[in-house]
């Protein structure tokens, strides 16, 4: 008879971990969902490797489910992916499950352990390990800073509804780019601060000065992010109507490993262009899709008006499915879809290229 090794006497099992800042709570089944164990472990380095070997003392590892593998469970995730462990990509238990079984960490790794082993409710992990993960680092950054200088000039134009009369008629039929030089080049008294008049002067020469350092932030970080972009994927800034933001947009969400998107479908899902049927007796039509990527969707959002004024063909359509009586929102929601099918297409081509 052939020998049988200690690693295939073992029982598969199959782990399931909650995640944490501070701590990861895991717990292992075997094959038919019966619970071998649970246990704690802290949220550093030596943590998620105590947390593997104790995982793996209870028979031969296959998949591990993770909750949060894009926050607290990154790091886990690097390191059992390292380690060649299968890592699947976990929901949270939807509402009805947690109202009849209750709430806890240890059942929530029970329950991550169950989906795993089911393959319900799991998808792929991103990698973030690679140029995407740095794409998407500073995009943060620039879309903080975005933020933030938008609000810094609904501030100031705020500030001037109240200001006095003099100031305001002085500041009012002035552009956003000569308000900005203008209030940062004030010159109130400091001493004089208890006055309405010297404080609000004060305020716009601050709030004007925070957004032209905002801006320089802004342009620093667009030098960095459109070669970045470029470098990634070429194919895909030269797609009509993307430029480097929606582009950097698209392969933040579909990750450094694209091939965990399995079809243009699955992608059009992703980023929230999905028709979702929405029919009822004698009417059949399809809704928005409001689940996905939100940012994604903002994205395809932004071609498709790119090409609604500048591509003829997409002008055409407009006008074939408006005489049809589509709405407007019904033929965005379709042109968006579109889109997302032709730009998935030039992603995974990406992917071919560098596999070669």
């Amino acid at each position: 008879m052939p020998s049988i090794t200690p690693d295939e006497a073992a029982i598969g099992v199959v782990g399931g971990v909650d995640t944490h800042q501070d701590t990861h709570t895991v717990a292992v089944i075997d094959q038919v969902g019966r619970v071998l164990g649970t246990q704690q472990f802290p949220a550093t380095a030596a943590g998620y490797a105590d947390l593997l070997v104790w995982m793996r003392g209870h028979g031969r590892l296959g998949r591990v489910g993770v909750e949060g593998t894009g926050a607290y469970g990154a790091g886990l995730a690097r390191l059992l992916r390292d380690e060649r462990v299968t890592v699947i990509e976990v929901d949270r238990p939807d509402r009805k499950t947690r109202r009849f079984q209750g709430k806890s960490d240890p059942i929530d790794a029970i329950q991550a352990a169950r989906a795993a082993l089911a393959g319900e409710r799991t998808g792929t992990p991103k990698q973030r390990d690679g140029r995407v993960e740095a794409l998407r680092n500073l995009r943060v950054a620039r879309r903080s800073a975005v933020d933030q200088r938008a609000d810094t000039q609904r501030q100031m134009k705020t500030l001037i509804v109240t200001a006095p009369d003099e100031l305001r008629a002085r500041l009012r039929g002035l552009s956003v780019k000569q308000l900005i030089v203008t209030c940062a080049n004030l010159r109130p008294e400091r001493a004089d601060a208890a006055t309405p008049a010297t404080a609000v002067e004060i305020a716009l020469r601050s709030l004007a000065r925070r957004h032209q350092q905002l801006s320089v932030e802004i342009t620093d970080l667009d030098e960095l992010l459109e070669p970045l972009v470029a470098a990634i994927n070429p194919g895909l800034l030269a797609a009509n109507g993307v430029g480097a933001e929606v582009a950097g947009q698209l392969l933040v969400s579909a990750g450094e490993n694209h091939d965990r998107i399995a079809s243009e479908a699955a992608f059009a899902m992703l980023c929230g262009v999905a028709p979702i049927p929405a029919s009822s007796g004698k009417t059949t039509r399809h809704r928005l899709n409001r689940g996905g990527d939100r940012q994604a969707n903002a994205a395809l959002y932004r071609v498709v008006l790119c090409r609604l004024r500048w591509d003829l063909r997409t002008r055409e359509y407009m006008q074939r499915r408006t005489k049809e009586g589509m709405s407007k929102k019904e033929i965005i929601r379709c042109l968006k879809r579109y889109v997302a099918r032709e730009l998935y297409q030039v992603i995974t081509a990406n992917n071919l290229e560098l596999a070669a």
